[in-house]
């Protein structure tokens, strides 16, 4: 959790009316100022107000307990004396007794109206302080509602549902406060996609921590979270094997492929697939990144690796003539078939016109595949703009639309 502004500091704030009161010797009983003090407090509380001057806390404590004893005290008495009560315990570090003074010196009614937002946040973090969750949440959400919380109290309540165990709670306020930082045009702050983020994991809720995890990419991308999304991907039920091998290109993209074993997979699929290209490069990156420790496993990729760039130098050979059998289709399928062989040997100008003429052309057994390919390609050849608009044209794709949203987030990181 992070740390919110110096406890210290906020304390020192929110008796600012204390330090009018019990220390700069403004007499205790002005009438010009409104409310006076009973003659039996005058004596007590004067000999209070000069040993909070003199930094005497423990004097002034005993003091206070004095003029506390004393019968029939005004409302104004009683105020006065947890005021100075609550800058006594602040200072010695007294928190729980100084919030008790602080909230009852906020709701006498005596607290100048100008003070009232400060003590509210400051009462607001004691209690967080002394681990008395629900009045921290309690005086966080009179700030709110007030209109004069800072970003420290948003985190402060937040937070506070979040250690108290209420995980709904928290994932309710802190989401509904970043999409209100979203509406605002604002970026909300890693820490509170974050608490989002451990609320949903807490709440076993595997859609939740999804939404999470595509959001903090959105904003702050890492390959630790980008991993965490491939391993959600991965792990959905089996679409097919087109839709793996482009789940395994997203992750090869973002660097998220953690294992020996992935590249090997993706390899394989991308041979089984008409790619060899695809194949080689990324049994090239796994070797050159070191990813097969032991020897059977650099013999076996070895092999592979042989294996696909024997049958890449044949695919290569003949893309002229499947370029040639494109020009005269009139369905898209031989486009959409030599595109993926220009996307695997990086020929992304080519692959996206390629891509784009199938696409036009129609007639294709997989066209939610064509399209999310023709993105890549645009967006691997430097045209952002038009990738982003061929990922849209996915989102109510059952198939391809959450790759297509996520290559969406990777395109604008």
């Amino acid at each position: 959790m992070r740390k919110t502004s110096s406890l210290a500091s906020l304390l020192a704030m929110a008796v600012v009316a204390i330090g009018a009161v019990g220390v700069t010797g403004v007499a205790l009983a002005d009438q010009a100022k409104g409310p006076t003090v009973s003659k039996a407090l005058a004596k007590p509380l004067k000999a209070a107000q000069e040993a909070l001057g003199k930094k005497d806390w423990q004097g002034a404590l005993a003091k206070l307990a004095e003029a506390d004893a004393v019968s029939g005290k005004s409302a104004y008495d009683q105020h006065l004396i947890a005021e100075m009560r609550g800058f006594a315990y602040v200072r010695l570090g007294n928190y729980a007794e100084a919030a008790k003074n602080l909230e009852a010196g906020l709701n006498s009614g005596f607290l100048a109206q100008e003070d009232i937002p400060t003590r509210v946040r400051a009462l607001s973090q004691i209690y967080y302080q002394t681990k008395n969750y629900g009045k921290a949440i309690e005086y966080g959400n009179r700030a709110i509602k007030g209109g004069f919380a800072d970003d420290d109290i948003y985190t402060l309540v937040g937070q506070a549902y979040y250690v108290q165990g209420d995980y709904k709670g928290a994932l309710k306020f802190i989401d509904n406060y970043v999409d209100a930082q979203v509406r605002r045009g604002q970026t909300p702050k890693k820490q509170y996609l974050e608490l989002i983020l451990s609320s949903c994991v807490k709440l076993k809720d595997d859609n939740c921590t999804t939404s999470a995890l595509e959001r903090l990419v959105k904003y702050y991308p890492s390959p630790e979270y980008w991993k965490n999304i491939m391993y959600s991907l991965f792990r959905a039920p089996d679409s097919g094997d087109k839709v793996l091998l482009n789940t395994f290109r997203l992750a090869a993209d973002v660097d998220a492929l953690t294992r020996g074993e992935e590249y090997t997979e993706m390899a394989q699929l991308a041979i089984e697939q008409g790619t060899p290209g695809e194949a080689v490069s990324i049994l090239e990156k796994a070797f050159a990144k070191n990813m097969f420790t032991e020897q059977r496993d650099k013999d076996k990729n070895q092999r592979l690796l042989d294996a696909a760039k024997k049958s890449a130098a044949a695919d290569q050979a003949g893309l002229a003539k499947l370029a040639a059998d494109a020009a005269s289709a009139k369905t898209g399928g031989a486009d959409i078939g030599l595109g993926k062989g220009y996307l695997s040997y990086g020929q992304y100008d080519k692959a996206a016109a390629a891509f784009q003429r199938g696409v036009s052309k129609g007639g294709l057994s997989d066209s939610g595949e064509a399209q999310l390919l023709l993105g890549i390609a645009q967006l691997k050849s430097g045209n952002k703009a038009d990738a982003l608009k061929s990922f849209a044209a996915l989102k109510d794709d059952k198939k391809y639309a959450r790759l297509a949203g996520l290559w969406a987030i990777h395109a604008q990181g």
